[in-house]
């Protein structure tokens, strides 16, 4: 007999995980089986020609969001959700500990609040992130949080490449 809760339970969209490298674009689709483990859907590999991409700089725009277009259609999938992946070179991450028992607001405030000292640019010229990672070590109460920033441009270019591509 099946339950009536599981014909209504909504499943997590799938996703698509996009890695630009100077040699080619990697793409995966993630699923989740009946259980919610994560499950490779599909996967491809597109070349891409010398020059295109440079240090993780995309310098040849078009002809990058063609080739991410034909791992799209390649790999047959129909998800348009996609977590794009930036260069090491472009992301800051630094854990910190912070207070715990804030709520997320005020967790926001207190990650912009203490970015400032680890980020060599203004905050708003970066796109800033966090989650937090569990319980600090050695240090009852608090939290350790993951801070991650990226300059907003080198954002905006795998948005932009995204979106290009469909």
């Amino acid at each position: 007999m099946v339950s009536m809760g599981s014909l209504f339970k909504r499943q997590p969209l799938p996703l698509l995980g996009v890695d630009i490298s100077s040699s080619s674009i990697k793409l995966v689709e993630l699923g989740r089986d009946s259980a919610g483990t994560l499950v490779l859907e599909r996967c491809v590999v597109e070349q891409l020609d010398r020059g295109w991409v440079s240090d993780g700089n995309v310098e040849k725009f078009d002809e990058v969001a063609d080739a991410l277009r034909r791992a799209v259609k390649k790999s047959g999938t129909r998800t348009r959700n996609a977590a794009l992946a930036l260069p090491p070179s472009a992301v800051i991450t630094k854990r910190i500990i912070l207070p715990g028992g804030m709520t997320e607001q005020e967790l926001e405030v207190q990650v912009e609040s203490e970015a400032s000292q680890y980020i060599p640019f203004s905050l708003d010229e970066v796109s800033l992130d966090f989650c937090v990672v569990g319980p600090a070590k050695g240090a009852p109460g608090d939290v350790e949080v993951l801070l991650a920033a990226s300059r907003k441009e080198k954002v905006q270019d795998r948005e932009g490449l995204a979106e290009a591509a469909g």
